[in-house]
C-alpha cells in the first residue's frame, strides 16, 4: 500500500469512526454541523495537499448523508463560512471547488430544494468569478469556467437565467468528452447532472445545446460510453425543453427515440434496485439506483405533459412504469407515488390512447393501489384524477382518438375492469366530486381522502 493510500485509509478510519459515534445516538442537525464545522477549521493550518486529503474525507462523508442530514449542514451559514475562508487564503480556490462540485453532485442527486446558497455570499462570490472569467477575451480558462459553472448550476435549485447562456456550451464541452475511463466518465456525468438542473421555466435557445444533446446521445446509443445517472441526466435536460419549445416533438420522438430508450432504461434500474432492504441503516439511504429510477419518473411526467405526437411505443412504456410500481409497491412509497402521477399526467394527454393505459396496465395497477386499506393523500388524488380523466375522454362526443365504435369497446373494457375489481359505482362518485377536486388542490382535500370513495 502507498503512503498516499495510507494515509487516506488511516483518516478515513478516524472520521468514519467519528460519523459511526454520531450516527449511533441519532444526531440532530446540530451535532452533523458541528462534526463537519470541526473539519473545516482544521483545513486552514493544513498545506495544499494535507487541505486537499481533507477535503477527499470530507467527500466520503457526504456521501453517507442522508437528505435530511445534508440539508442541516449545508445551509447559508456554511456556505459563507467557506466564502469567508477563500477570502482570508484559508482555503485554496481549486479545493474549495473539489468540495462543492461534490456537494452539487449529492445536492441534485439528494434533490434538495433550498436557495442557501443563492442567498450566501459564496454564490455571490461564484457568480462574479464567471462574470470576470466570460469577459476574457484571451486566456479564458475553459477548465476553471466549467467548474464554476458546475458549481452554480448543481448547488441552486433555480439558477439564475444570465448564466444559463455561458453555462450550457460550456458544460456541454465538458460532456461530449467520449473517453471511457472512470475518471472522464465522472466529470461527463457530473457536467450533465448540473445540465439537467436548469429547470423547465428556463428558456434555454435550441442553438446552444441541440447538436451536441443529440450527438451525445446518437454516440451512447451505440457506445454505451455514459453511466446511467448521466444518460438520465442528458434525457432529462432535453425533455426540460420541452416547456417552451415544442418543436422538439418529432426529434424526441422519432430521430432519437426517446419511448423505447426510457422503457429499457426503467426495466434495467428496475433489476438494479434492492427492493427488499433489510437494515433499518439501508432503508434510511437510497441507493444511487433509487435516485435515477425516481428522476425517470419524474422525466416521463413532464414527458407525457409535453409531447404532443402519437406513439405506437406508448403502451409499452407504460408497461414499463407499471412494472416499476409493482417492484416498488410495499417496499418504497416515494416510487410507488411518482408512479402513479405518471398514469395521472398520461390520462391527461390525447396523444396517450385510452387503449394504451388499458394494454400497459396503468388502469389495473390504479385499481390495485386504490384498494389498499390505508391510501396515502397524494396518490389517492392521483388516482382520482387518472380515473375522471379517463371518464371525460371516453365521454367526449368527438372522434379525436378513434372511431366511434372503438370508442365503446375501450369504454366497456375499462367498466369491465372496474366491476372486477369491485368499484362498479366508483365512477358515478368520481362524476359527483369531480367540481371538489377541480376546485381543491389534494394539499386541501380531508386527510382522510378515502371518506370521498365509494366502497363496494
Amino acid at each position: 500500500m502507498s503512503t498516499k493510500e495510507r494515509t487516506k485509509t488511516d483518516t478515513s478510519k478516524k472520521y468514519a469512526s467519528l460519523y459511526s459515534s454520531l450516527t449511533e445516538f441519532q444526531m440532530n442537525g446540530f451535532f452533523i454541523y458541528f462534526f463537519i464545522s470541526e473539519l473545516f477549521s482544521e483545513l486552514k493550518d493544513c498545506d495544499e495537499d494535507e487541505q486537499r486529503k481533507k477535503i477527499i474525507e470530507m467527500n466520503d462523508t457526504v456521501d453517507e448523508m442522508n437528505e435530511e442530514e445534508f440539508e442541516s449542514i449545508f445551509t447559508e451559514e456554511i456556505f459563507d463560512k467557506i466564502s469567508k475562508m477563500i477570502e482570508e487564503k484559508k482555503l485554496l480556490m481549486k479545493n474549495a471547488i473539489l468540495l462543492l462540485k461534490h456537494v452539487g453532485y449529492y445536492n441534485v442527486l439528494k434533490n434538495v430544494w433550498n436557495s442557501c446558497f443563492l442567498r450566501s455570499s459564496l454564490g455571490e462570490r461564484l457568480s462574479k468569478m464567471i462574470i470576470e472569467e466570460e469577459k476574457k477575451e484571451k486566456e479564458k480558462n475553459e477548465i476553471i469556467l466549467a467548474d464554476l459553472c458546475e458549481c452554480c448550476l448543481s448547488l441552486n435549485f433555480g439558477y439564475q437565467t444570465k448564466f444559463i447562456s455561458t453555462c450550457v456550451p460550456c458544460l456541454l464541452k465538458v460532456s461530449l468528452n467520449k473517453e471511457e475511463n472512470e475518471e472522464a466518465q465522472k466529470e461527463v456525468e457530473m457536467a450533465l447532472l448540473a445540465l439537467s438542473n436548469i429547470k423547465p421555466i428556463h428558456n434555454v435557445l435550441k442553438d446552444l445545446y441541440l447538436n451536441e444533446i443529440k450527438e451525445i446521445i446518437k454516440h451512447h446509443q451505440e457506445h454505451h460510453n455514459l453511466t446511467r445517472l448521466a444518460y438520465q441526466s442528458v434525457w432529462q435536460f432535453l425533455i426540460y425543453r420541452f416547456f417552451n419549445d415544442k418543436s422538439l416533438n418529432d426529434i424526441v420522438v422519432n430521430e432519437l427515440q426517446f419511448v423505447g430508450e426510457a422503457r429499457r432504461e426503467l426495466e434495467e434500474l428496475t433489476k438494479r434496485v434492492d427492493w427488499k432492504k433489510k437494515k433499518e441503516e439501508e432503508k434510511r439511504k437510497k441507493a444511487k439506483e433509487e435516485f435515477v429510477l425516481m428522476r425517470w419518473l419524474h422525466t416521463l411526467a413532464i414527458y407525457f405533459s409535453c409531447c404532443r405526437l402519437k406513439n405506437e411505443e406508448f403502451a409499452g412504456l407504460i408497461g414499463g412504469v407499471v412494472q416499476v410500481y409493482r417492484a416498488a409497491k410495499g417496499n418504497n412509497e416515494e416510487i410507488v407515488r411518482e408512479c402513479v402521477f405518471a398514469f395521472k399526467t398520461a390520462a391527461e394527454n390525447k396523444s396517450v390512447k385510452v387503449e394504451d393505459l388499458l394494454k400497459g396496465g396503468a388502469v389495473d395497477a390504479v385499481l390495485e393501489e386504490m384498494q389498499r386499506p390505508k391510501l396515502d393523500d397524494k396518490i389517492a388524488f392521483y388516482s382520482l384524477k387518472f380515473f375522471t380523466n379517463i371518464s371525460n375522454r371516453l365521454e367526449e362526443k368527438k372522434k379525436e382518438e378513434m372511431e366511434e365504435e372503438e370508442r365503446k369497446i375501450t369504454k366497456r373494457k375499462v367498466f369491465e375492469e372496474m366491476e372486477e375489481e369491485g368499484y362498479k359505482d366508483v365512477i358515478t362518485c368520481f362524476h359527483e366530486i369531480i367540481d371538489f377536486l377541480n376546485k381543491r388542490n389534494y394539499h386541501k382535500l380531508s386527510m382522510n381522502i378515502s371518506d370521498y370513495l365509494v366502497n363496494v
